[in-house]
């Protein structure tokens, strides 16, 4: 269902509504040669766009900027670009080429959003079973290799199975020149035509066996995002000429006065003009207080009036408000990280000449063709181009197993470079729950208890998050329920009732002092102390006085001093604290925590912008986070982590996203991503040694082609069981919390 929406949400983006983000063309863009002046993309369109004439696409790619011809093969699916380098670069290029929208290739046939989402995942199950199908065929040929059987039926069905190995090598010779395909399909054909079909076989299978692999790791959360960018409000009411009316939240013009009112999420960035109410900012700002917001009040979009009503004067609609901003910079910030590539492969395909070459001098100084299909046998590539990611797929599957998603290869090769990690507060450091911290009286006739158990009696059918906070405190410790008259619930200001005879009011100081002529001035040497902890104070007053006030907090997570502890112990050199929180909550939970530094009072803009900053200075920036607000952080940060309890928007646009609501699970991250590059780091090492000693000794006629063949594989093979060992044992972090969690159970 959410590929089902991201595709309907991609096909309808050049159709409805000027708050939709354009489609792009293409899904796939891969960066295979690069000169001077020319450069060379492998391309796949995206899901539900039809196949365009070529006369089509050339014209739509010889129109961006710099770009002076265009040579195109759509069999291969590849394009060329000769460009003006005044004028632009390779990165510039493919900067365009990945916003160019699919919206003016698109075909004009009426198909449905439905009808595309069911063609791309009907593309995807096609190419699965396709890989699936040639690793069965290619193992069982390699099982029937020493089964005797007429040489015809051997030939016919290695033939068979080998078919598509070579249609690849020759096209990508014909139009990538050599690679590291190439070479498979020449080693499989030279082992072949000698006769080897044992190394023949394994070779193939060990090729089928990698491109299924790679194949799984695909990821799929930037499909889920496309459907998310934008937040949903749905139908808006505004009043015009004197008359409320209901309209969609696309139609809402600047000028208009959209009417807000409890429960509802305001749709444009804008004014008050009137009204009062109680505004949950949190997804903006990361405030865990609502605010009270009155006529000259500016509110931005993705925000929710908790109670109360307000009326907006619309001055930013649609894709120029702060939640469509937001969802811009995610997009921009998503496609410049998908240009990464493993450098692996890169390493892989330059090192193909140097192994063709050394077969063809080992021929030619030789004259013996037995000593060159020996060196053929063990080129770098396939232990290269399969040990990475099989590593870093067991290294994902182990974090799956303790609780942490890795959204593909490249998170997880980020997060183990990187030395600087910067923790939102609210809901990441914090539970974004309130809690009772302290409880003070100023009267003879109450104790600090009566203080909470009075508060809770008003409090105990509101749902504002400090009501919600007081009841739970006076329920754990079975508080007495005080008898009062009817409840009234102001606004944004607090509750009033009559207790014993008297007004008793509940609420902000600015309730009290100037609305009910409250002084709570006098008590400001006992009251300053709690404020400048970063606590927030909720005011009890009976009969004209002040007879308490209760201190709450964001309660912090238990372990997150533990992991700011450990982080370091993994070799993270800074870490900071961001929020949009007021500076004196900030100071006093950056201290409890122990990070390096913080900063206050930010808009999720500001988030985004002091990790550039960071980033400008050479920090290699972890982000951690859980709300819509972080969603610029956690997409232009280096490695993005969301919490499990985050907003789904936060969740998708994330590198890693939390299974469990555990800060921990952070510091587990970093240590399983440090223990993948480590093994991954031990394997290069490793293939570099083996097959460089087996081409030498193979080049010197020291090795037969089968014994250079089982020597290769035989190594290949060691090198992805060790990549394979990241998802066999779990890190002993991770065991201990299994063992901790069974016990719970039991």
């Amino acid at each position: 269902m959410a590929a089902a929406a991201a595709q309907a949400a991609a096909a309808g983006a050049g159709q409805g509504g000027s708050d939709a983000l354009p489609a792009p063309l293409f899904s796939v863009l891969r960066l295979v040669r690069r000169a001077p002046q020319r450069a060379r993309w492998r391309w796949r369109l995206a899901c539900g766009v039809a196949l365009p004439a070529p006369a089509q696409l050339a014209a739509a790619l010889g129109a961006l900027c710099g770009v002076r011809s265009v040579r195109l093969n759509m069999v291969a699916h590849s394009l060329a670009l000769e460009f003006d380098a005044a004028r632009t670069s390779t990165d510039q290029l493919e900067a365009q080429l990945r916003a160019l929208p699919a919206a003016a290739l698109l075909a004009a046939d009426g198909a449905s959003a439905d009808a595309a989402g069911a063609a791309c995942a009907h593309h995807g199950a096609e190419s699965s079973g396709a890989l699936k199908a040639q690793l069965v065929a290619s193992a069982a040929l390699l099982a029937a290799t020493r089964i005797q059987a007429p040489a015809a039926l051997h030939q016919s069905a290695a033939l068979a199975v080998t078919a598509p190995l070579y249609v690849e090598g020759v096209r990508e010779l014909l139009y990538e020149g050599l690679n590291s395909h190439v070479l498979e399909a020449l080693a499989v054909a030279v082992s072949t035509a000698s006769g080897d079909r044992l190394a023949a076989n394994t070779t193939l299978f060990l090729l089928a066996l990698g491109e299924y692999m790679e194949h799984s790791i695909v990821r799929r959360s930037d499909d889920m995002l496309k459907g998310l960018l934008r937040p949903d409000t749905g139908s808006v009411w505004v009043e015009r000429e004197g008359q409320e009316q209901q309209i969609p939240a696309a139609q809402v013009r600047v000028g208009d006065v959209v009417v807000c009112r409890a429960g509802s999420a305001i749709a444009v960035d804008g004014t008050v003009l009137r009204g009062e109410a109680s505004v949950n900012e949190a997804s903006m700002t990361g405030e865990s207080v609502p605010v009270r917001r009155v006529r000259g009040h500016r509110v931005l979009s993705g925000t929710v009036v908790e109670e109360g009503a307000l009326r907006v004067y619309a001055e930013h609609v649609g894709a120029g408000t702060a939640a469509a901003r937001i969802a811009d910079y995610v997009h921009s910030a998503l496609q410049v990280k998908s240009a990464t590539q493993l450098s692996a492969n890169r390493l892989a395909d330059r090192l193909v000449p140097g192994v063709l070459a050394l077969g063809a001098a080992s021929w030619l100084l030789s004259g013996d063709w037995r000593r060159a299909a020996a060196v053929l046998q063990a080129d770098y590539a396939c232990a290269l181009k399969l040990a990475t990611p099989v590593a870093f797929k067991s290294g994902m599957y182990a974090a799956g197993k303790g609780g942490l998603l890795f959204k593909g290869a490249d998170a997880l090769e980020k997060l183990a470079e990187v030395d600087t990690f910067v923790f939102d507060k609210t809901g990441t450091l914090t539970t974004g729950r309130m809690s009772v911290t302290d409880a003070l009286t100023f009267s003879r006739d109450f104790g600090p208890e009566d203080v909470i158990d009075l508060a809770a009696s008003l409090e105990e059918h509101y749902f504002h998050p400090m009501a919600v906070a007081v009841v739970d405190a006076a329920r754990r410790r079975g508080g007495r329920h005080f008898e009062h008259a009817e409840v009234d619930f102001i606004a944004a200001h607090g509750v009033a009732s009559v207790v014993r005879g008297q007004r008793i009011v509940v609420g902000s100081r600015h309730f009290l002092e100037d609305d009910e002529g409250v002084d709570i001035a006098a008590h400001g040497e006992v009251l300053e102390p709690l404020r400048a902890a970063g606590k927030t104070l909720l005011y009890i007053g009976l009969g004209g006085r002040l007879v308490g006030a209760i201190a709450l907090r964001d309660a912090v997570r238990p372990n997150a001093a533990a992991t700011v502890r450990r982080l370091r112990t993994l070799g993270v050199r800074r870490i900071l604290m961001l929020t949009g929180d007021h500076k004196e909550r900030a100071a006093a939970l950056a201290a409890e925590v122990g990070v390096d530094e913080y900063h206050a009072a930010l808009l999720p803009e500001g988030k985004a912008a002091l990790l550039a900053r960071l980033k400008a200075q050479g920090a290699r920036v972890a982000f951690v986070g859980d709300g819509v607000n972080d969603a610029p952080a956690l997409a232009s940060a280096h490695v993005g982590i969301s919490m499990q309890r985050g907003a789904d928007l936060a969740r998708l646009t994330s590198d890693v996203a939390l299974l469990e609501d555990d800060i921990a699970r952070v510091a587990d991250a970093r240590a399983i991503a440090r223990a993948t590059m480590r093994r991954i780091r031990s394997n290069f090492r490793f293939t570099v040694a083996a097959n460089t000693a087996i081409l030498g000794a193979a080049a010197l006629g020291l090795l037969s082609a089968v014994g250079s063949s089982v020597l290769h594989n035989g190594s290949t093979i060691a090198i992805l069981l060790n990549a394979l060992r990241g998802g066999l044992a779990k890190p002993a972090r991770l065991a201990q919390v299994s063992r901790a969690r069974r016990r719970h159970t039991v």
